[in-house]
């Protein structure tokens, strides 16, 4: 976004007759990691994923992946099978304004036999551009912390890539303590 684009959509979100923009200006602007940050909605909600937020859902799912130079694969229906289908996989939190999504975690259940404990991951975490740095990431881990211990899980674990030390941070900051890789993993198609 070029610097006279960026400045026009910060005075833009910081309108002080406190209207909303409407849903085209919040798409050009989301789309891209940026410095814009907009106002902080009054009200955030964090609640557990519903059917009718897999369209905004599955959008989100794609801008973290093309955020980490990915391509989103998974389709609205298997997202909807594996939350909402007859044996749900995964757990989704949603961040809602009284507007739109504007951020959401995925939770996958683990478990360590060795040690009869149950666990989590905290598959993705995710919050819209433009709504960062306003605690939003902060809360939606607090809630997988309470949805984890809820499920009867002794620990909750969460990766980040090698080189991604705004996202250490965030998590050491999180009271996540980092673990060392201690071997390799591997899979097998089952196709």
């Amino acid at each position: 976004m070029s610097t006279s684009r960026r400045q026009a959509a910060l005075l833009y979100w910081q309108r002080p007759d406190g209207r909303t923009p409407s849903k085209d200006a919040k798409a050009m602007i989301a789309t891209e990691d940026s410095e814009i940050s907009l106002l902080r909605p009054p009200v955030v909600t964090i609640r557990t994923a519903k059917p009718r937020d897999l369209p905004a859902l599955n959008e989100m799912i794609a801008l973290l992946a093309a955020h980490h130079g990915d391509a989103a694969a998974a389709t609205p229906e298997q997202l909807e099978r594996d939350l909402f289908g007859p044996v749900p996989w995964i757990t989704a939190l949603v961040a809602e304004t009284d507007e739109e999504l504007i951020g959401y975690a995925i939770l996958v259940p683990l478990y360590r036999a060795q040690e009869g404990k149950r666990g989590m991951d905290l598959h993705h975490l995710f919050v819209r551009d433009g709504h960062r740095g306003h605690g939003i990431g902060q809360h939606l881990v607090n809630r997988a912390r309470e949805t984890a211990k809820a499920a009867g899980c002794d620990y909750l674990s969460v990766s980040a890539a090698t080189g991604n030390i705004q996202a250490h941070r965030f998590y050491q900051h999180m009271d996540f303590t980092p673990r060392p890789v201690t071997g390799m993993r591997y899979m097998q198609a089952l196709a």
